[in-house]
């Protein structure tokens, strides 16, 4: 069942980045980040009451709600990261960098939670899984030559730190989360996380002076909710999945996410596949698919 969830989370993600690419054209990255959580923190307490779990909220002990904590708040980094990369991105470049989290997670599952089974088979996977993210995110192309670019969007590597820094928290993130939820029903712990995530991201708001700019144009908003639900239901399906598998597991699986934000982007963004790109996309699924035998 829990690989059911899993396959479940990457469709999700894959249409996430599209979506959230969509909706930031024209509005702040970080404001948008602010507005998806909300979204988010909607659809997962619904999901509480819809299965009954809020009464463990009484039972929890200190620290799976400290796991939780800190797995919302590296969740809250990597998607101000992710964002502002997608800002500054094309989706088919940012979101391969994103996915590459997925090295430093089975490391750290293999270090922390001593995950490693397979391993034999693992390591030739996560080492197609490097090579691919490097030609996919090394393909050349500049951001000028991408018709129909937010007027923010830059040439070069600007967004690469962005989508760095959105990978090691979202590796930590999948640790953390898998700690936090041993005890507690996933959307419980979902809605907890996602309680974090809402603070800290209108904190960054309110700090960075992005207040006086609450203004979203009515598009930019409607695509920005879409892509809230659309976490939300991604984050649902995955932490059901980690409560239910092996995180070394689950995480290749939700990866294969790029697969779907790659192919979203082609027919919806109309970015378009280089044959380094699409030779590095073949060797992230090739390593992804290895890594699950």
């Amino acid at each position: 069942m829990w690989v059911g969830f899993a396959f479940g989370s990457a469709l999700f993600a894959g249409l996430t980045a599209v979506l959230a690419k969509i909706g930031v054209r024209n509005t702040d990255s970080t404001l948008a980040t602010a507005i998806r959580t909300v979204v988010v923190l909607v659809a997962s307490c619904l999901m509480v009451l819809v299965v009954g779990s809020q009464s463990q909220l009484a039972h929890l002990s200190a620290s799976t709600l400290w796991f939780l904590v800190l797995s919302g708040l590296a969740t809250g980094a990597s998607w101000l990261c992710y964002f502002r990369a997608l800002q500054l991105g094309e989706v088919n470049r940012v979101a391969p960098v994103d996915r590459s989290s997925l090295l430093l997670t089975v490391v750290f599952a293999m270090v922390f939670l001593g995950e490693t089974q397979h391993l034999e088979t693992r390591l030739p996977g996560l080492a197609l899984i490097g090579v691919g993210t490097w030609l996919m995110a090394t393909n050349g192309r500049a951001a000028e030559e991408q018709p129909g670019q937010p007027p923010d969007a830059v040439p070069g590597q600007g967004w690469l730190p962005w989508a760095i820094g959105s990978a090691v928290f979202a590796a930590l993130t999948a640790i953390l989360g898998k700690v936090g939820i041993s005890e507690v029903e996933s959307n419980l712990g979902t809605a907890i996380r996602t309680v974090v995530v809402l603070v800290m991201a209108w904190l960054m708001v309110l700090v960075s002076g992005r207040r006086h700019r609450l203004q979203v144009p009515r598009r930019d908003l409607l695509f920005i909710v879409l892509s809230g639900l659309a976490t939300g239901a991604s984050w649902l399906c995955y932490f059901r999945a980690l409560q239910e598998g092996p995180a070394s597991v689950v995480v290749p699986i939700d990866k294969l996410s790029i697969v779907f934000a790659v192919a979203f982007s082609l027919f919806v963004l109309k970015e378009r596949l280089s044959g380094r790109s699409a030779l590095g996309l073949a060797l992230l699924v090739g390593g992804t698919l290895a890594m699950l035998a």
